[in-house]
């Protein structure tokens, strides 16, 4: 939704079907479908091997095994000489990523995502002093204590549901599951006007 709102036409891949996919979607493999008649392409490999919860699940003994994605993902991309975008977690080995925050865009979620990008982006820094304590609690309105909005797990914190995530977010066409995975779309809009410049100017990418 932000490459759409920042002027994209935007086609949707992905392995498994996605029924509440706003945009053309084709079910694919990221790792083999062609890649050529595109103008950009944003990838979005499977975070599970990075996030912090990892070093959780291993130390109870109850890791899952998940498919590391990036390196070969990267090289699809480079190889069709094009702008392109690398999404993952704190933690993720991306090259000269720039991380962006929802304080930054004003939402009420910590949600810190790494962006790489073979094309110059800056940082907007990160505005925290919105989740501080002499702002009104946000969520979990039976402790008063919560200036953010969690969107991940279960949401099983009282005052947690589905329209909260969702107006957090910025996002109405989800279900929970979904939103606990997803991006906010002002992050990509973000992204998406730079990625705008590289696209229609002559600006050689950087890799």
């Amino acid at each position: 939704m932000g490459y759409h709102r920042a002027g994209f036409e935007v086609v949707g891949l992905d392995i498994k079907p996605q029924p509440h996919y706003p945009f053309e979607f084709i079910q694919a493999d990221a790792l083999t479908y062609p890649l050529e008649g595109f103008d950009a392409y944003h990838a979005s490999p499977p975070c599970q091997p990075w996030g912090s919860i990892r070093k959780l699940t291993i130390a109870q003994g109850v890791a899952k095994e998940y498919p590391e994605l990036i390196v070969p993902i990267r090289e699809r991309l480079v190889a069709t000489g094009k702008p392109y975008v690398i999404e993952n977690t704190p933690g993720a080995p991306l090259l000269d990523a720039v991380m962006l925050c929802g304080s930054s865009f004003g939402l009420p979620i910590k949600r810190h995502r790494l962006f790489e990008t073979n094309f110059a982006i800056l940082r907007p820094p990160c505005a925290h002093y919105i989740y501080t304590a002499d702002k009104p609690a946000l969520h979990r309105h039976l402790q008063g204590k919560s200036r953010v909005v969690g969107c991940y797990g279960h949401g099983r914190g009282a005052g947690d549901s589905v329209p909260l995530w969702s107006a957090a977010m910025g996002i109405d066409w989800m279900t929970r599951k979904e939103l606990s995975q997803a991006v906010p779309p002002a992050y990509t809009e973000y992204v998406g006007g730079y990625l705008m410049k590289a696209v229609t100017s002559n600006d050689k990418v950087k890799r």
